[in-house]
């Protein structure tokens, strides 16, 4: 069967002429942007990955609160303001009467260092849906004759008191706090809450706890489950201080830090207003030179971020561990079925899920290192503003996204359905040799390692042998030891807890 020849013919994409400080550009016919946004199209046709969705409704959010805070300081009218905040809560909805917010905003992440491209790119979008609204044609933003009647102007009206260098660093950090407020700090309490019903629900279950991947003395899963919860916990804590972090913003300092060109309120009074419509308690920079020429709040959070990641990836191996077998394997816990484990063997179930939640780890911890180098000195903060916020906060919000996932994935299709099997955590403690770290206090340390050796050699347990060779010998005091004198050195319960028999070295 031949395959029939496809057209080569190019696709004539109807534009209209808009202008700006550099002349005309050739824009497509239904964008809402204009040509500022357009040479950036042009000369960024990097990684066809854009600037990420968060963000811009970010910049909506702070657009409209710096309108609002223009008009109570006398510098903007009520009719454009309730025009800009009009068009941002559009924005902030997706634009969906306008084909969604892609269309609209197609720039690269990896464009200007300062996001200045994404700025102009929202002030253009704002301008021109107030546009459509007063029935006037897209691109008329600048029309003399239009502004005279009350049009709203991308630079001299929604960039009001505002630089792409005070602007940029302020949406990353709004869109930051939220998300973290919003969906991940929800998500990480969800694990932590599941973790902690298992550690109280399995608290009487004891087995073998593992140094080195070898056998080691008894703990209770219980136990270990609280050691994951507590990670959540802190995980946790973690983000409420990555918020304090990001609650710093660096709106009011322009393009510097020093304020031209904004009002000495400005800052103050536009943080106010963010509070109200985000529910975060931002607040203006206590150091606008800091907030602007580095992005030490942006690294922060990234690491803490990269902690959790970690925490997240130990938990999901210890229950991949913990859950291999079903025979041959571990087998301690039971990891839900989730799918079929393999195209060739039938019945086999994989920990897909533990899999999932590791590469998801991986990679925000791939994404914090490129952060790191957008702080970087030299790289990313060069003298007065940082130049690689736009990645910076591509690989931030992606961080965060994939945490919350990964938390929402491992708590529903993995810790909701897992099981212990009691009887394979039984039978592994009293088959291993590490049981006789209790009888060291008893029979000395070189006696309970020959035991040890000894019952691994014979193949019967440190119980076992125990019986055959202990019984009737005399401990450190000069006791005669007793089977039930065994039996109580050798009670797993009693090693889990503080002052247990037993002393051992990792």
């Amino acid at each position: 069967m031949t395959t029939p020849p496809t057209s080569t013919a190019p696709t004539t994409v109807k534009t209209r002429t808009e202008k700006d400080t550099m002349g005309p550009m050739e824009v497509p016919a239904g964008a809402l942007y204009g040509a500022s946004t357009q040479r950036a199209v042009l000369n960024f046709p990097m990684s066809g990955r854009t600037v990420p969705a968060q963000i811009i409704r970010a910049y909506a959010i702070l657009k409209s609160a710096c309108a609002a805070v223009n008009q109570k300081l006398g510098r903007l009218d009520e009719a454009r303001t309730r025009a800009i905040g009009e068009a941002c809560r559009e924005i902030e909805d997706g634009l969906p009467a306008m084909g969604g917010l892609p269309p609209h905003f197609p720039i690269d992440i990896f464009q200007t260092g300062s996001g200045t491209s994404t700025n102009m790119n929202v002030n253009e979008v704002v301008a021109n849906i107030v546009c459509v609204r007063l029935h006037k044609p897209i691109g008329s933003s600048k029309d003399p004759g239009y502004l005279r009647e009350g049009g709203v102007h991308p630079n001299d009206h929604v960039n009001m008191g505002q630089s792409s260098n005070d602007t940029f660093p302020t949406a990353m950090h709004i869109a930051a706090a939220v998300m973290i407020q919003n969906e991940l700090l929800p998500a990480v309490k969800k694990i932590a809450e599941r973790l902690e019903r298992h550690a109280k629900a399995w608290d009487t279950i004891v087995k073998i706890g593992r140094t080195h991947l070898q056998d080691a003395t008894p703990i209770r899963l219980g136990q270990e489950f609280s050691g994951y919860a507590s990670q959540m916990r802190h995980g946790e804590e973690r983000l409420h201080r990555a918020l304090h972090a990001l609650s710093e913003l660096a709106i009011g300092g322009t393009a510097v830090g020093t304020g031209i060109n904004a009002h000495e309120q400005f800052g103050a009074m536009v943080s106010a207003e963010l509070i109200k419509r985000t529910g975060v308690h931002f607040r203006e920079a206590a150091n606008h030179f800091e907030a602007q020429h580095a992005k030490d709040a942006i690294v922060e959070t990234s690491g803490q971020l990269r902690v959790i990641a970690v925490s997240l990836s130990k938990i999901a191996n210890d229950i991949r561990w913990l859950g291999s077998g079903p025979r041959c394997g571990i087998g301690e816990l039971i990891v839900p079925a989730v799918q079929p484990g393999s195209s060739i063997m039938p019945g086999k179930v994989n920990p897909v899920i533990c899999e999932a939640v590791i590469m998801a780890a991986c990679q925000v911890v791939g994404n914090d290192q490129a952060v790191c180098m957008g702080g970087f000195g030299g790289v990313g903060s060069l003298l007065d503003l940082n130049v690689a916020m736009p990645m910076m906060a591509a690989n931030l919000i992606e961080s965060i996204h994939l945490l919350t996932q990964s938390c929402h994935v491992f708590t529903d299709n993995l810790l909701d359905g897992l099981a212990p099997d009691e009887a394979r955590c039984k039978g592994l403690i009293e088959g291993s040799l590490a049981m006789c770290t209790s009888l060291v206090p008893v029979i000395g340390y070189d006696k309970s390692a020959a035991l040890a050796k000894d019952a691994f050699k014979q193949g019967k347990t440190v119980r076992q042998l125990a019986y055959e060779t202990v019984v009737g010998q005399t401990d450190n005091a000069g006791k005669a030891i007793t089977r039930e004198d065994i039996d109580k050195y050798l009670d797993p319960w009693s090693m889990t807890l503080p002052g247990g028999e037993g002393s051992a070295g990792g």
